[in-house]
């Protein structure tokens, strides 16, 4: 990033084939299409080569990837009405990256080559269900396999924080899920 931010294109190349199946999986699990999800990480990729120069190292860059592309999803979902403010939001009161999102239409589809498995199918539907916060720190976790400390960093959160909302998050995938698929994941 630092040889980006001096206008190095071959260098922010390297860093986008790094970031993008890992944008394109979080946004997935956000948005619930593939198709979203391509467009959001590449319009993020490409703000964060227009903003190369504001980038401050010590925040990192992956927590600052992960901002500018949950900020494209939520407004994405936004803007389809598809997504509401869990708590009354004010702009006045509240930074937006606090509020939490329920979904106005959970409708959540499994990439294609999934959709033949019923256990995925029921799994996607799940997570559907869950509002956008759940959705996040699960797909953060599980889908990008990071530890706890990344998870802080990348949330700017403290790490007893993460370990609630994991733990919550998880809880609310259970009870989403049926039973029996629901008993095989505590096993």
């Amino acid at each position: 990033m630092r040889a980006a931010q001096g206008g190095d294109r071959d260098a922010f190349g390297r860093l986008a084939s790094q970031l993008e199946p890992r944008g394109r999986t979080f946004a997935r699990a956000m948005v619930g299409s593939e198709e979203d999800a391509m467009e959001l990480t590449q319009e993020c990729l490409l703000r964060m080569w227009k903003a190369r120069a504001d980038w401050v190292e010590a925040r990192g860059v992956l927590p600052w990837f992960h901002g500018i592309l949950r900020n494209l999803c939520i407004s994405l979902l936004r803007s389809k009405e598809r997504v509401r403010a869990k708590d009354a939001f004010r702009p006045d009161q509240l930074d937006e990256e606090d509020v939490d999102w329920d979904y106005v239409d959970p409708e959540l589809q499994p990439p294609e080559h999934l959709a033949s498995d019923e256990r995925a199918r029921l799994f996607w539907a799940a997570l559907g269900k869950l509002s956008t916060r759940d959705r996040e720190i699960l797909a953060l976790r599980h889908f990008e396999d990071l530890a706890y400390a990344a998870l802080a960093e990348r949330l700017r959160i403290p790490e007893g924080t993460v370990m609630s909302r994991l733990f919550h998050a998880r809880r609310r995938l259970r009870e989403a899920l049926p039973r029996e698929l629901a008993e095989e994941l505590r096993r």
